[in-house]
């Protein structure tokens, strides 16, 4: 046994023994999130009353319930046992000791084996109290153990790379035809129930928050299911399920999102919330009925995932100072426009964060609200009860606003209301669906909207687009020439270094990891009068 394995138990039999005066490690590590300022009472109590439920462990349970993530976590418990912290860097490409140390026990375990130092092995756990795991490694490999803490979503990612478990590996369940589950809505709902479709589902949708993907397209082709994720702006085929699965996963995440099962016809829309390792994670599911059965689109909104700060979102300073100068308005309207994926509700984030003002009362209107904003009023449109973009618009501006940000203008009623609040002193912040900037402009007039009205109240139009970054841990460095570079004199005449994208594990063999915005900003200046009168052509009025 190692010295560390064997200190830890003797402290935590001494914990036991002197309970009076010592607090358990449990109460420790609650103790140090709280001094921390990362755990509240308000979520110690709601994890108390879980932990007695379920009969868990608090720690793990306020991790579970999204209270305190993943890397807090880790880092209470590195801090409380001095143990350190094991980085992806550190994890090793091929399994260690694999003769001796079976990969279904690991993975049951959840443990990682790093490598050998100096005839100790160093091992990774997911769980510091886990002296079980230690002992029994360290019995089947007669070598000393030394303790790293591991992030639980890394190790679990590492450990299904070195021991190969796919998604998933097998499924011990009896799943009948399609045309059986369409016929039948009780067994249909039986066996979306059923414990092998939950964890194909649970697996789909953990890969694909692992792997960063924004979106996942499920489909239904002949005598096949299609799954693909959406990363950095491109789709890519994953391991299918076998299609007898189909019907049964569609029907899985309908019940996850309060759908109708029985409804198969028509195109349904839902969300469901999840808390994914500590942190929580909303989905947006959208069903589409297809040729060969049910489709199914999954928009993962992560918050986590997007830093909310312009430059961090590729602006570059040139951009962010002329955007924090339209910000700076009283009154007026500020246009975001591109296609649909672009990043403009992103981009509108990241401005109303620079707004953000206890001073100011700030309200939006979204269809629907992708992330929630602390300090500022999210209104979500509800297309089924007629509460559209127009109707809350006119209701939004008897609320004292001083900010108001529409999440699409779509057409004349709420480009109308949008130009009217500008016009009395609100500053309005929208996307538009226009290719480039300048074309904001006819796009508004033909909506109706006055073009000496725009001249008034129009600030500035930005159109972007996103492009992938290249991973940083494999990109290849190469030389060129230059020759078609000649018109920007900055780059040298006899060439210049670039990069290329190559592949790797960090990047799932794609070679980009991330998206960088390109952008094209419009203020409107004095010549907006002159340019508006321009596109008052009677036509265009015309309904």
């Amino acid at each position: 046994m190692s010295n560390e394995s064997r200190t830890l138990r003797q402290d935590q039999s001494q914990i036991q023994s002197d309970g009076q005066q010592l607090p358990s490690l449990e109460e420790q590590i609650l103790d140090l999130l709280l001094e921390s300022g990362e755990l509240t009472e308000q979520s110690l109590d709601r994890g108390r009353r879980a932990a007695h439920l379920n009969g868990e462990r608090i720690d793990l349970v306020l991790n579970k319930l999204g209270l305190i993530s993943d890397e807090t976590l880790v880092a209470a418990w590195a801090a409380l046992t001095g143990f350190p912290i094991a980085s992806k860097d550190k994890f090793p490409d091929e399994p260690v000791l694999a003769e001796i140390l079976k990969g279904s026990y690991l993975l049951y375990a959840r443990v990682l084996p790093l490598g050998l130092e100096s005839g100790t092995l160093e091992l990774a756990l997911m769980d510091p109290l886990d002296d079980f795991s230690v002992r029994a490694i360290q019995a089947k490999t007669g070598k000393q153990v030394k303790r790293y803490l591991a992030r639980p979503g890394e190790l679990m990612v590492a450990l299904e790379q070195l021991y190969d478990r796919k998604l998933p590996a097998s499924f011990d369940g009896e799943i009948v035809s399609d045309s059986a589950f369409a016929t039948d809505i009780e067994l249909l709902r039986d066996q979306a129930s059923d414990a092998p479709v939950i964890r194909l589902v649970t697996a789909i949708i953990d890969k694909a928050i692992e792997q960063r993907a924004s979106d996942i397209h499920i489909t239904a082709e002949r005598g096949n299911t299609r799954i693909r994720y959406r990363l950095d702006g491109m789709l890519h085929d994953m391991q299918a399920p076998p299609p007898q699965f189909h019907a049964a996963i569609v029907s899985r995440l309908k019940i996850m999102a309060g759908m109708d099962i029985a409804e198969q016809r028509l195109p349904q829309d839902g969300r469901i919330r999840i808390v994914w390792r500590g942190r929580e994670v909303d989905l947006r599911i959208a069903t589409m009925p297809h040729l060969h059965g049910e489709g199914v689109v999954l928009r993962i909104l992560d918050r986590s995932s997007i830093a909310l700060d312009l430059p961090s979102l590729g602006f570059s300073e040139a951009t962010v100072s002329s955007l924090q100068q339209v910000l700076r308005q009283p009154h007026g309207i500020f246009l975001v426009t591109g296609p649909t994926g672009s990043g403009k509700t992103t981009t509108l984030y990241a401005a109303l964060k620079m707004l953000t003002d206890p001073n100011k009362n700030i309200l939006t209107v979204e269809d629907p609200i992708e992330y929630q904003l602390d300090g500022i009023t999210q209104i979500q449109v509800d297309q089924k009860i007629g509460l559209d973009f127009a109707r809350v618009l006119r209701s939004v501006l008897r609320q004292d606003p001083d900010t108001i940000m529409v999440g699409e203008i779509r057409d004349r009623e709420t480009a109308a209301i949008a130009n009217q609040a500008a016009l009395t002193g609100h500053f309005v912040l929208a996307t538009l669906h226009t290719n480039t900037a300048v074309s904001a402009l006819p796009r508004l007039v033909d909506m109706g909207v006055e073009p000496y009205l725009l001249a008034s109240t129009l600030r500035a139009t930005m159109a972007q687009r996103l492009v992938r970054r290249l991973c940083r841990h494999c990109r290849n460095e190469t030389f060129t020439n230059g020759l078609e570079f000649r018109a920007n004199s900055n780059i040298p005449s006899n060439g210049f270094s670039c990069f290329e994208p190559i592949g790797c594990q960090a990047c799932q063999g794609t070679g980009y990891v991330g998206r960088s915005a390109l952008t094209e900003f419009a203020p409107i200046t004095a010549e907006a009068p002159r340019v508006c009168r321009r596109l008052h052509l009677p036509n265009r009025m015309e309904p």
